[in-house]
């Protein structure tokens, strides 16, 4: 294997995310999954990446605790355990209750997740902001995770991703989730003068729509944006998205690349 960005597309034009990374050292890394209808493509794309029936993953981060995002680990812990096989699961829920009666669809997927937990207790493992720690040759360093105490009025889920960054081959990558705009500005104010947020890559946070601000962004100053997007999302078919106020906003920081989901599975080979 060698160190690799593997961005899957959505075979139900949905919104999920979904991150596959190999490292050159042997390593496998899935961020989030999607849907529990793409599970099927995700394990048959995974074999692919791995050239092996049974693939094993090294670590498995789950960004927040929605459906599009968690429910492939979901699926893969219940009904398939004897395809894959993984070392750890890091995730950083709050408790069901913090979202009853505003988000019913955290509270399913953070009620599933506790429900499945004992299937693999010894391997899951709580993310904490400053945690900065080592998958084989690739870098994580954690800038937030969401404590309710702290903020015990922002019941928007969103605002519960964990943003992180990962170093790999001399570059960074952040992953921020479907962080929404308090999130980032928790982060730009903790950490944007420090310039630990620069990195060449950055995914688009909720899809690119309605996520983190622009001065995250401008923190971030990415050369290269990921788009976990569907066309209906991108192209802002609905109009009622923020779609186009984050183009424009990539436009204004003269990114070099974009890759999009929704032309395809999108492989990006990082250096060595």
């Amino acid at each position: 294997m060698q160190n690799a960005m593997y961005m899957l597309k959505s075979v139900t034009n949905t919104i999920g995310d979904s991150f596959i990374i190999t490292t050159s050292d042997g390593k496998v890394i899935v961020i989030d999954g999607g849907f529990r209808s793409e599970t099927d493509c995700f394990i048959k794309y995974l074999k692919q990446v791995t050239g092996t029936e049974k693939p094993h993953v090294d670590a498995w981060f789950l960004s927040h605790p929605h459906d599009d995002h968690c429910e492939v680990f979901l699926e893969v812990a219940e009904h398939h355990a004897h395809e894959i096989t993984f070392d750890k699961v890091y995730a950083s829920f709050p408790d069901a209750a913090f979202y009853d009666g505003y988000d019913e669809a955290a509270v399913t997927v953070i009620r599933e997740y506790e429900r499945l937990r004992p299937r693999f207790a010894e391997k899951a493992a709580t993310l904490e902001e400053g945690d900065v720690f080592f998958v084989g040759a690739a870098k994580f360093t954690v800038f937030y995770t969401f404590h309710p105490e702290r903020t015990p009025d922002w019941h928007n889920c969103n605002d519960a991703s964990t943003v992180m960054r990962m170093d790999l081959g001399g570059v960074g990558v952040m992953f921020d989730g479907d962080a929404a705009v308090n999130a980032g500005e928790y982060v730009t104010a903790a950490y944007g003068d420090s310039g630990l947020l620069k990195c060449e890559y950055c995914k688009m946070a909720h899809h690119g729509q309605d996520g983190v601000g622009r001065n995250f962004y401008e923190a971030v100053s990415p050369k290269v944006c990921l788009w976990p997007t569907p066309t209906w999302v991108y192209n802002n078919d609905n109009g009622n998205l923020k779609t186009a106020e984050t183009r424009a906003w990539v436009k204004d920081l003269a990114v070099l690349k974009e890759y999009k989901s929704f032309e395809g599975t999108q492989v990006i080979y990082l250096p060595e």
